[in-house]
């Protein structure tokens, strides 16, 4: 599908050859860098935050049977969730969901953009992955395609962008960035977490078509996330390694307890239905000087008596994510580095964690 093809039918309000010529004629605009998140820019009046995220990447699957194809892979229901009070109806549909692999292990974590559906057309979806991983979920997907009548190809014609509020109280809120966006391809609230903000999908001169917003630097996005404990990418959730349930997949509304079977569904299912996950990823916040090389992933998380809490994932400086034992996340904590020396830190829950995990 042309990328020109795709643009027609996924903004609301911009359907049809006019929109598409307004696209193509919207001038390239360049924004000045800002930070992100720490209240309103008085001086330029940037209320959002925009983010090209180049470490992400899209893969479309399109065809009649692209419904039950993905529903025997992920871990969410189809068809997504409609769109949220005041948004158009003809508005793309997102959600989140991981591949598994047949021990239930997380492979990929993915969000799910559901294309709207015209007459004569073929349900289209978009699905944005680490662009590391995208090769491997493009060769998971064909080899699971048998006889479907799908269609499995990269789409990179389009950009990934993350968009925040500058003022982290407005994350939540029911502010109509969509009318204010005039000439994007999707843009939708991010399905994981209100604290996220929004996703847009462009192609390069996406954030400029965001008024009032401003490009910001990479890093601050990935502290934020981290902050908020949320895993995105290879580095987060190791393919095979990371479990669903442990990586807080039903907190970032990603998985289904009532959908029909998919690869990887026993063990998550029984995990569920037993109750217990005793072992969560946590945001982490180090305290003192970390190592210039910083953390390595998979250093061992130690209590103040020498015991085993966990351990770490990733992270960017000062702040990251680490696998803990629920019960030890509340006492003093440490990482012994390379050189023998110790680096406290931190673990909390996140505010927007369901009541009943704190």
């Amino acid at each position: 599908m042309a990328a020109a093809a795709l643009l027609r039918g996924a903004a609301p309000g911009c359907g049809g050859p006019a929109w598409s010529w307004r696209l193509r004629a919207a001038p390239r605009r360049h924004l000045a860098h800002s930070g992100c998140c720490q209240g309103a820019d008085s001086t330029s009046g940037a209320t959002w935050a925009c983010f090209l995220l180049g470490e992400r990447a899209l893969v479309r699957v399109r065809g009649p049977d692209s419904v039950p194809f993905l529903l025997g892979l992920l871990t969410n229901e189809l068809p997504l969730p409609g769109p949220a009070v005041g948004e158009a109806s003809t508005s793309a549909r997102a959600g989140y969901a991981h591949f598994l692999n047949v021990q239930g292990r997380t492979l990929y974590d993915v969000i799910l953009y559901g294309l709207p559906e015209r007459p004569g057309e073929q349900p289209t979806f978009l699905l944005e992955c680490d662009s590391s991983a995208c090769d491997a979920l493009q060769t998971h997907l064909s080899l699971h395609k048998i006889r479907r009548k799908v269609t499995v190809e990269p789409c990179p014609e389009l950009r990934v962008w993350a968009v925040l509020p500058r003022d982290p109280g407005d994350a939540g809120g029911a502010v109509p960035l969509r009318k204010k966006a005039e000439c994007a391809a999707i843009l939708t609230r991010d399905p994981r977490t209100a604290c996220m903000g929004w996703r847009l999908l462009s192609q390069d001169e996406g954030s400029a078509l965001v008024p009032g917003g401003r490009l910001g630097d990479l890093q601050d996005y990935h502290r934020h996330r981290y902050k908020q404990g949320v895993p995105e990418g290879v580095h987060d959730l190791p393919p095979g390694v990371a479990l669903p349930l442990e990586s807080n997949l039903a907190f970032m509304n990603g998985i289904s307890f009532t959908k029909g079977c998919y690869i990887g569904q026993e063990l998550t299912a029984r995990t569920h239905h037993m109750g217990v996950i005793r072992k969560r990823l946590f945001p982490v916040q180090f305290s003192g000087a970390v190592p210039g090389g910083g953390i390595a992933p998979g250093a061992p998380v130690l209590t103040e008596a020498g015991q085993a809490a966990g351990k770490y994932r990733a992270g960017l400086g000062d702040v990251g994510l680490a696998l803990l034992r629920s019960e030890k996340i509340k006492g003093p904590l440490h990482i012994r580095t390379s050189e023998s020396g110790l680096v406290a830190l931190t673990a909390s829950v996140p505010d927007w964690w369901p009541t009943a995990t704190k």
